[in-house]
C-alpha cells in the first residue's frame, strides 16, 4: 500500500486523497464533504456505502450495521473502510445524501450571551454577510472564537433566521468551552466556517420524524423539527414528529416551553423530556434510547435526527435497528470534541 490512495466519488464527481491508515469518512469529512454518516464507530450502518472498485481494510463492525450477506453484495461501511488501493465508492440513496453547500469562512459579532442552564450557554451571532451564509437544518460550523482552539458547533436557529445561533455546553477541563461559557459577551467578534455535517432535515423524506437530543444536542434536533414544521414537511396526524430529550436532572432542561408551545400549535408534535439521575413525579425516568425503545414497536420508514453525547448515540442506535428502523435512515453527527 502507497503512503495516499485516491478516493473517487461518483456521487459528486470528485477525487479525494486518504493518508495511510485514514478511513473513507475520515478523508471524505477532511475535504468538507459531508459524506452520510453517524455514530462513526461502526455500529450504526448510516454509512453503508457502494464499493464499486478498489480495495479496503474494513476495520471491526458490528454484525447488524453490515452484515456478510451485505459484504458479499459489495456494500462497506465508510467509518471502517481503509483504502488498500484507489477505490471508487459511493454513498447509498442518492442525491438527498449530500447537503450540497458550499463552505466558507464568515466574520461576525456576538449579540447575545445568555445562560441556559448552570452548563449551556445560549450564544446568538450576527454575521458580516448573512445573505452568504447558507445551511440545511440540522448542519454545524468550526466556531473560532477569540484566543480560544477551534471547536465544532451545531446550529439552533433556522435557515432564515437573521441571527445565528449556538447552545455552548461547559465541558468539564475544556479549556474552549470553559472559556466561551465564562467570558462570551456581546460585541466579542468570531468566525464561522462551514457549514458541515451530514445529519440534516431529509426534505425529500414523507414519513414520521423522530428526534432524540441530549444535553445542548438539542440544538441541531431543533432545529431539524422547525424546519419541518415551518416548511410544511411534517404538518397533518399523518406526519407525526416526536422529540425526545435526554438530562440528567431537571436543572440541565432547557427550551421545555418553547416546545411545549410548539406542541400547543402542532397536533402531530409530541415532546417527551427524559430524566437520567433523578426521579421526577411528573417526568418519565431512565435513559432516552430505552423511552424511544418502550415507546414505539415499529419504526420502519422513520427518520431520526440523533445529537448529544457520543455514549448516548452509541447506545440509542442499537435500540431504533431493534425497533425496525434502517440504519440509513438514523442520522447523527457525533463530536468527540476535545476536553483542551
Amino acid at each position: 500500500m502507497t503512503s495516499q490512495n485516491t478516493i473517487y466519488l461518483p456521487w459528486i464527481g470528485r477525487s479525494i486523497v486518504a493518508a495511510q491508515g485514514e478511513t473513507v469518512l475520515q478523508a471524505a469529512l477532511a475535504a468538507g464533504i459531508s459524506y452520510p454518516h453517524g455514530c462513526r464507530m461502526g455500529r450504526c450502518g448510516a454509512c453503508k456505502s457502494h464499493l464499486v472498485s478498489g480495495e479496503i481494510d474494513l476495520l471491526k463492525h458490528t454484525p447488524f450495521s453490515l452484515t456478510e450477506e451485505e459484504k458479499a453484495e459489495g456494500l462497506t461501511l465508510a467509518c471502517r473502510a481503509v483504502p488498500m488501493s484507489d477505490v471508487t465508492i459511493g454513498w447509498l440513496d442518492g442525491d438527498d445524501e449530500i447537503a450540497d453547500i458550499p463552505t466558507g469562512r464568515f466574520d461576525g459579532v456576538v449579540v447575545e450571551a445568555v445562560d441556559a442552564t448552570h452548563d449551556i450557554k445560549l450564544i446568538r451571532i450576527r454575521l458580516n454577510d448573512r445573505e452568504q451564509f447558507t445551511f440545511k437544518a440540522g448542519q454545524y460550523v468550526r466556531l473560532l472564537y477569540p484566543d480560544c482552539s477551534p471547536r465544532d458547533y451545531s446550529i439552533a436557529s433556522g435557515i432564515d433566521e437573521d441571527l445565528i445561533e449556538f447552545h455552548i455546553r461547559h465541558v468539564p477541563g475544556g479549556l474552549t468551552s470553559g472559556r466561551i461559557f465564562t467570558l462570551a459577551r456581546a460585541g466579542d467578534p468570531v468566525t464561522l466556517v462551514g457549514p458541515f455535517g451530514s445529519s440534516y432535515l431529509r426534505e425529500k423524506h414523507c414519513g414520521p420524524i423522530l428526534g432524540i437530543a441530549g444535553g445542548s444536542g438539542l440544538a441541531p434536533v431543533k432545529a431539524v423539527v422547525e424546519a419541518a414544521l415551518a416548511s410544511g414537511l411534517a404538518t397533518g396526524r399523518e406526519r407525526p414528529v416526536h422529540v425526545y430529550f435526554g438530562a440528567r436532572a431537571q436543572r440541565d432542561l432547557y427550551m421545555v416551553d418553547r416546545f411545549e408551545e410548539l406542541a400547543a400549535r402542532h397536533g402531530n408534535l409530541s415532546f417527551v423530556p427524559v430524566l437520567s439521575n433523578e426521579e421526577h413525579a411528573q417526568m418519565r425516568c431512565g435513559y432516552v434510547g430505552s423511552a424511544v425503545a418502550d415507546d414505539f414497536d415499529d419504526l420502519d420508514g422513520w427518520k431520526a435526527y440523533l445529537a448529544g453525547p457520543p455514549a448516548m448515540i452509541e447506545a440509542t442506535v442499537p435500540q431504533l435497528v431493534a425497533r425496525g428502523i434502517r440504519p440509513a435512515d438514523i442520522h447523527a453527527d457525533v463530536f468527540f470534541t476535545p476536553e483542551r
